[in-house]
């Protein structure tokens, strides 16, 4: 086999295994409770800099990770008692060309941080859910759930 044919071969083995690296991630993501959510952290009019993703809820936070990215680590993690909804809006000029159909975009803080969150109707009641229920071993930390201030009616 000559260089170019091996360095060529060579290529296409990384990219089929990372696909298939990126295609078991996100199935076990979703086989996990896993949901369909994009999210930015330049919150611009030009609707650009979404970034698409999977996320996962669990007792501390939001994990979120990249759809195109092969590595097992999270992108992001909002963590539960940080996350404060602002308000929601629908997609505006040419967001809903590249968001999913149907999409609400939440406008978020994560400690000081300003971001917005892109899910469907049904991911956001689940978040909602999520925010407003408090962690078994919490109960006690904090008291009662109501002391919790992240949610605001929307």
């Amino acid at each position: 086999m000559q260089a170019p044919e091996l360095i060529g071969l060579l290529l296409l083995v990384a990219l089929v295994l990372t696909i298939a690296a990126i295609a078991v991630r996100r199935s076990l993501l979703t086989r996990s409770g896993g949901i369909d959510i994009c999210w930015r952290t330049a919150v611009t009019p030009d609707g650009r800099g979404w970034i698409f993703g999977q996320g996962k809820f669990d007792d501390r936070g939001l994990v979120l990770y990249r759809s195109f990215s092969p590595l097992p680590l999270p992108s992001r993690v909002l963590e539960r008692d940080q996350l404060e909804i602002d308000g929601r809006r629908s997609p505006q000029g040419a967001e809903p060309d590249l968001l999913p159909v149907g999409a609400v975009i939440l406008r978020c803080t994560d400690r000081t941080r300003a971001l917005e969150l892109a899910l469907s109707e049904q991911v956001l009641t689940g978040l909602r859910s999520w925010l407003e229920s408090v962690p078994p071993q919490q109960r006690g930390l904090r008291g009662d759930s109501n002391e919790r201030g992240g949610l605001r009616e929307l």
